[in-house]
């Protein structure tokens, strides 16, 4: 990867994760992707395609997957926890066959635990997780939320309780995203916001554990707690953010991944558009 950070997008993988996920990358103008491997929304762990998977690795392009969104690892279900678990799993191993350089997890909730139950079960159960990676699979990537409540993790600080139940391990890493942050508190919107967030991020987890920004506008004010995306530039945000965030030293050479409303390809095309001017000025 070079010093410039590839500018692109979750893409839907309808006909194919290469086929279809390819497709719309170029639709777009996409220089990175992140799909989904199974339905967001359940538990089932679908096999995948090896014509699929093999076009994907062959292809030059940087690959991320996001796991399903009911994943919780602070869950107090004990099944919800299970399921939670063997869905990671499952997302490392199809990230390994496809060739993905990253798995993006929510940090999760304590729901109706406390704080260091849950933690206890972070280090108990996704420990291991980390340990069955292979040298060449994906990182683990943790996404800290947008402050809702009993949330695990919202400011970036939150993630040294997580690095340490962890152990450090080297196949953990962060995924920044600009709208939860916000949503959480940090004001990437002040003159000198974007900055002084992803300093105290590399003070909390040290350098060279962020590995993947999702690039979201929000149509929230700063510390609303609520997790709306926006288009680049048409929320609370506002491009300044996303240019100083492009320049911070921290994140040379990571990705920049839109998850921003729009169905048809036209609002993502604009929205990569952008932030490629503000990567490039």
């Amino acid at each position: 990867m070079t010093s410039s950070n590839p500018v692109g997008a979750h893409v839907p993988v309808a006909g194919g994760l290469a086929t279809g996920g390819l497709k719309y990358a170029a639709q777009i103008g996409a220089e990175a992707i992140q799909v989904f491997v199974s339905n967001p929304r359940g538990w089932a762990l679908p096999e995948g395609k090896p014509a699929e998977d093999e076009k994907l690795r062959a292809a030059d392009v940087p690959v991320y997957i996001h796991t399903p969104y009911l994943v919780n690892f602070g869950s107090p279900n004990q099944e919800t926890l299970a399921k939670s678990i063997a869905t990671v799993r499952h997302s490392l191993t199809r990230g390994h066959a496809i060739g993905a350089l990253g798995v993006v997890v929510h940090t999760g909730s304590a729901v109706t635990q406390t704080y260091d139950e849950a933690m206890a079960q972070v280090h108990d159960h996704v420990l291991p997780l980390l340990d069955e990676i292979p040298e060449d699979g994906p990182d683990l990537l943790l996404e800290p939320m947008a402050g809702q409540n009993n949330m695990l993790c919202a400011k970036v600080q939150d993630l040294g309780p997580f690095f340490e139940k962890l152990e450090n391990h080297p196949k953990l890493g962060v995924c920044f995203d600009t709208c939860h942050a916000f949503a959480a508190g940090h004001d990437l919107a002040a003159p000198g916001g974007a900055k002084a967030t992803i300093d105290a991020l590399i003070a909390t987890v040290g350098e060279g554990r962020l590995k993947l920004v999702h690039a979201n506008d929000s149509k929230d004010p700063c510390a609303s707690g609520r997790d709306r995306h926006e288009n680049i530039g048409a929320g609370q945000i506002g491009e300044p953010a996303f240019a100083d965030l492009f320049h911070h030293p921290a994140v040379t050479g990571i990705p920049f991944l839109i998850e921003t409303p729009g169905r048809a390809p036209e609002p993502h095309a604009k929205d990569i558009e952008t932030l490629k001017r503000l990567r490039d000025t």
